[in-house]
């Protein structure tokens, strides 16, 4: 899936996904979740935390 077309999915910008993947932006909860509904799967296996 392009960065373009997730971005459509879930309401954001190309440039947000961008971010989201170079670790340079955090998604919010809400965000995060319709990340993990695009690619259905549960949001364990799309983002994990690390302390």
């Amino acid at each position: 899936m392009t960065q373009k077309t997730l971005a459509e999915r879930v309401g954001v910008t190309r440039q947000t996904i961008h971010a989201l993947e170079a670790g340079k932006y955090a998604p919010t909860l809400d965000l995060a979740f319709r990340i993990a509904r695009a690619f259905e799967r549960p949001l364990e296996e799309v983002f994990t935390y690390v302390e």
